[in-house]
């Protein structure tokens, strides 16, 4: 193989890795809320001088030629290698300087990483969303093609404290009707359950009480683990009443084995999607939204994004004016100044990689939310939250054109104000309930239906989980008592006999 050939396929493999960060950037960038927004592009532009905010009137002047005199592969492995080992002896004499402190300070370098991209790498792990980090351990299983399917499926349909509250049968249906996916209870109750063996331990949980005993199933055998078992089975309505004492004396345990085997208990997580990195509610003591909605009384919705402070950036006058200088003069260079028009190169290329990365966020956002409007138009019309259609990651994925992992970004953690309040983007999801009959309907609009006849119902008599099953049919709503039960249960309205 030639030299010439080499050097092309280096310079290929570089390209495809420099499209992989800028891919990385981009969804990092789409995820973040408007004020984490503003927070980055000022971190960026601490550590890129080649970044600027652009004033009114300013040209954009940043395109620049080939720069072919870089192609010296000896100057760039010089330059290189200089900067990497400057850079691991700074990393080391942090380590250093910070001995004494706490092991958890102490800063963690990555042999052969440039800082930058430590620090860039540190935040983009950090920013995966619930939907991509179920669909790696997903990459994991040795699953056929309809497996796969299903198991996307099911993912997208987990509620966002990553338990799974639609009922098999209508998920087999919506797999069949619209997706074209044939398969039994049985055969989806497979998938489930290899879900339920993803990390963290509960998810795809189908309730409360199963989803800590999955937690509690992957301890260590021990008699603690056996008792934590027997509350969670046995006694499942005191611990979530917390009647410790009852407990207690039921199983015979002293004081001391008792106060462990709570402290344990008190350890399961509720809501194990909310540890996979969920940012809804991160910071609810101050909301800004992302959309600004508008509703008119003709019933046209519009809206615009809350730019807030984000600023308008452009790359530096004084590096493209630097790069156009030398590139004026290629034929004459020095290696020394080679080497600074390399780091001149690298910034730019840096700023002008995050500005796109910042118009891709605006054209993903942008269209997401034209597609939300259209698929619940009425519920922006009126604000009744009957309204709401069932709508899932993949019907907004199809609309658009994105994949359902990009608009699991968007709405995990934006949030949209309109004329009847300000709310997360995931309250615009709703699922769906297939009935015997192939009708769909909203599951938030029959639980809206059940809260309604439960608020009206008069209670020295109280209706019955049948009779509220005959009063939803009577309304439209033809579902299962089970199903009444589960989203009674799901609303948090006791049993008949304790609304007296």
């Amino acid at each position: 193989m030639s030299q010439s050939q080499i050097q092309e396929q280096l310079q290929q493999l570089k390209q495809g890795q420099t499209f992989s960060h800028q891919q990385l950037l981009q969804a990092s960038l789409v995820e973040l809320p408007i004020t984490q927004l503003v927070d980055r592009i000022t971190t960026e532009m601490n550590d890129n001088p080649a970044l600027e905010t652009a004033s009114p009137g300013d040209e954009d002047d940043s395109s620049l030629e080939p720069l072919d005199t870089l192609d010296d592969p000896d100057i760039q492995e010089d330059f290189e290698s200089r900067n990497e080992r400057e850079e691991r002896q700074s990393a080391l004499d942090d380590a250093l300087s910070n001995l004494g402190r706490d092991d958890d300070e102490l800063p963690v370098y990555h042999g052969g990483s440039a800082i930058s991209e430590e620090r860039e790498e540190m935040v983009y792990g950090e920013s995966v969303s619930f939907y991509d980090q179920l669909k790696e351990q997903m990459g994991e299983l040795d699953m056929n093609d309809t497996q796969r399917d299903v198991m996307e499926y099911l993912i997208g349909s987990l509620d966002d404290d990553g338990l799974l509250r639609k009922d098999l049968g209508a998920i087999c249906d919506e797999l069949a009707v619209y997706h074209n996916v044939d398969v039994t209870e049985q055969d989806l109750m497979q998938v489930l359950q290899l879900l339920q063996t993803f990390d963290p331990a509960g998810i795809g949980a189908r309730s409360l009480q199963e989803c800590l005993l999955l937690q509690i199933d992957r301890r260590e055998p021990s008699r603690l683990k056996e008792l934590m078992a027997k509350v969670v089975n046995s006694y499942f309505d005191e611990f979530t009443k917390k009647h410790w004492d009852k407990i207690q004396a039921s199983l015979s345990l002293n004081d001391a084995q008792a106060e462990a085997l709570f402290r344990e208990l008190r350890k399961l997580n509720p809501r194990p999607g909310a540890s996979l990195g969920e940012t809804v509610g991160r910071n609810m003591q101050q909301i800004t939204p992302d959309f600004i909605i508008d509703t008119l009384d003709d019933g046209t919705v519009t809206f615009t994004l809350n730019n807030g402070e984000v600023p308008e950036l452009k790359v530096s006058q004084s590096f493209v004016d630097s790069m156009k200088e030398y590139q004026q003069n290629k034929d004459h260079l020095s290696r020394q100044t080679k080497e600074a028009l390399l780091y001149i190169k690298k910034k730019v290329d840096a700023a002008q990689g995050f500005i796109e990365a910042i118009k891709v966020r605006r054209h993903t956002l942008t269209i997401t939310m034209r597609a939300i409007i259209q698929l619940q138009h009425q519920f922006f019309v009126d604000g009744d939250e009957a309204s709401l259609r069932p709508m899932i990651l993949r019907d907004v994925a199809e609309k658009t054109g994105l994949d359902p992992s990009t608009i699991s970004r968007v709405s995990n953690s934006k949030y949209a104000q309109t004329r009847w309040g300000t709310f997360p983007l995931r309250h615009f999801f709703s699922d769906a309930y297939v009935t015997e009959s192939g009708e769909e309907l909203s599951t938030r609009q029959i639980k809206a239906a059940l809260r309604d006849i439960i608020d009206a119902e008069d209670k020295r008599r109280p209706l019955s989980d049948d009779a509220l099953k005959e009063e939803l049919t009577r309304r439209g709503f033809p579902i299962a008592r089970r199903t009444v039960a589960k989203y009674r249960e799901q609303l948090g309205i006791p049993i008949a006999r304790l609304r007296r």
